[in-house]
């Protein structure tokens, strides 16, 4: 077992803005660090990025929910097929916005 199962790099954009930026593996074990992270950032928007995320279980789920309800605003970038699958089956698709590279740059 690796001692860092999941590194989380936080970079303030400007004023009210935070990218959280994960790496390794989202689950029961991780899940913690996320909302931890998170705790000090209830009135920022947050963008979260999932690229580097390589496993994200029911636990990491519920800490992207935990992060959705403390946030002002939450978007989700880089998810894998895997985890949106995940999403749509279990309606959180609906809860959590989520970008796409192609969406990224329509706006950018």
């Amino acid at each position: 077992m690796s001692d860092q199962l999941l590194t989380i790099e936080t970079t303030r954009l400007d004023a009210g803005h935070v990218l959280l930026q994960l790496t390794g593996e989202l689950d029961y074990d991780t899940a913690p660090e996320l909302t931890a992270a998170a705790a000090d950032l209830s009135g920022d928007e947050v963008l979260i990025d999932l690229t580097g995320v390589s496993l994200c279980d029911s636990s990491g789920l519920s800490a992207l929910l935990v992060v959705q309800r403390s946030a002002r605003a939450l978007r989700l970038t880089g998810v894998s097929p895997q985890l949106q699958r995940m999403l749509d089956r279990t309606g959180l698709t609906e809860l959590l916005a989520v970008e796409h590279v192609d969406d990224l740059r329509a706006t950018g």
